[in-house]
């Protein structure tokens, strides 16, 4: 294994350089590979007209890819809050969906190419944020096909061509390793509608001879070169205290409906946690992103649960409420969601407009320091997904809705 990737703090972000990647040669096929079995994938039906926008995000987990892993759990909030700014081509909100994969791990079975589904495509984001704070690195083999082919075969992808949908592959050994064709994967991938992106963490032109930029040509998707090794510089803002603050009256708003809300409300608390030991902008990127359109949480909040096209108020088992709701009669119990409900779209209005001045504060602190940050793992993400949404026409607004 390369040791290119040098572990860092968990407390600090990752910094990146991102590289130009114009150049392009000839590609050399390895012929002993194989071509990969034809995906038993089952279709996902678009039952309504929303645009979905769905994100497989792919890290290499091998021992030399500790900074690789902790800049995806310091920079995961960022990316989301991008992805609050979208509005499809009708000016209606994406369906947004998040999905994880690791590969290169000797943890990992070596009957499934050492590559493990993470977490599945979900609208419920402190799943992903748990299971990416639970990475750890270990030696192994780094196989791209085969990662990107059991993607395209086990996650639930869209059949609609006005959906958006990517994948972000990272890592540091050849992309023509293993027993599959990466080309033959990649072109699979263009065949359903799903755009690779490549994130080499090494030289320009070593990402080349190692066909990283290739793979990501084959589905007209983007390539970039990252350097793990530089640190990057936290921009607090003197509105992060008040996005604390809205940020415990949000939590209040949420409530346990079910047998899995007690554990579900734990784990958002914790995500918190994770966020806050990063450090204060971190966490308010965090909680930005809790007060968008991308954090729901039908599965288990009484609120959110609520605005199902099915839900009906009688249904409610009330032994799994808080003791102050168990006893509430149907009526009284809808006045109490209708509330928290209110309470809820108030604290996001409100964490909307400090979004705005945040990011502005941000942007001026920037340019006062005169110099031009290194591009990390987040801006390498947003970059290619702003240039494919646009494809799509979907458009991003001033700030998180």
């Amino acid at each position: 294994m390369k040791n290119q990737i040098l572990p860092l703090l968990a407390s600090g972000i990752l910094t990146l350089s991102l590289l130009s990647c114009e150049e392009s040669r000839s590609v050399k096929k390895n012929q002993n590979q194989l071509e990969p079995p034809t995906s038993s994938e089952k279709k996902e039906p678009n039952q309504t007209n929303k645009t979905k926008i769905k994100l497989a995000i792919i890290l290499d987990t091998s021992n030399s890819m500790d900074g690789l892993i902790d800049q995806a759990k310091n920079q995961l909030w960022k990316i989301v809050t991008e992805l609050a700014k979208t509005k499809d081509k009708n000016g209606e909100d994406p369906d947004i969906d998040l999905a994880l994969y690791q590969y290169g791990n000797d943890n990992l079975s070596i009957r499934n190419g050492y590559v493990q589904l993470v977490q599945s495509f979900t609208g419920e984001l402190d799943e992903i944020s748990e299971k990416l704070f639970a990475l750890k690195t270990n030696g192994g083999e780094e196989y791209c096909g085969t990662v990107i082919s059991t993607s395209l075969s086990d996650l639930n992808w869209s059949d609609s061509s006005d959906d958006l949908q990517m994948i972000y592959i990272a890592g540091n050994e050849g992309f023509n390793q293993g027993a599959y064709y990466y080309e033959r994967a990649c072109k699979i991938a263009k065949s359903k509608n799903v755009t690779v992106n490549t994130i080499f963490c090494g030289n320009r032109h070593e990402g080349i001879n190692t066909f990283w930029k290739h793979g990501a040509d084959l589905t007209n998707g983007n390539f970039a070169c990252i350097n793990s090794d530089a640190k990057s510089v936290h921009y607090d803002s003197p509105y992060d205290d008040q996005i604390s603050l809205l940020n415990v009256e949000l939590n209040k708003t949420y409530v346990p409906c079910n047998a899995a809300g007690i554990s579900k409300k734990e784990k958002q608390l914790r995500q918190d946690l994770n966020a806050e030991k990063i450090g204060k902008a971190n966490a308010s990127r965090r909680y930005l992103s809790k007060g968008s359109k991308v954090y729901r949480n039908s599965s288990w909040d009484l609120v959110d649960y609520s605005k199902g096209k099915k839900f009906d108020i009688g249904k409610v088992d009330k032994k799994h409420l808080p003791d102050s709701l168990k006893n509430l009669s149907d009526t009284d119990l809808q006045l109490k969601i209708n509330e928290l409900s209110s309470n809820r779209k108030r604290i996001k209005q409100e964490m909307a407009k400090l979004n705005k001045k945040r990011e502005y504060f941000v942007l001026k602190e920037k340019q006062k320091a005169a110099k031009v940050d290194d591009v990390q793992l987040e801006n390498a993400i947003i970059k290619g997904l702003r240039e494919q949404a646009s494809k799509k026409k979907i458009r991003f607004e001033e700030t998180i809705n």
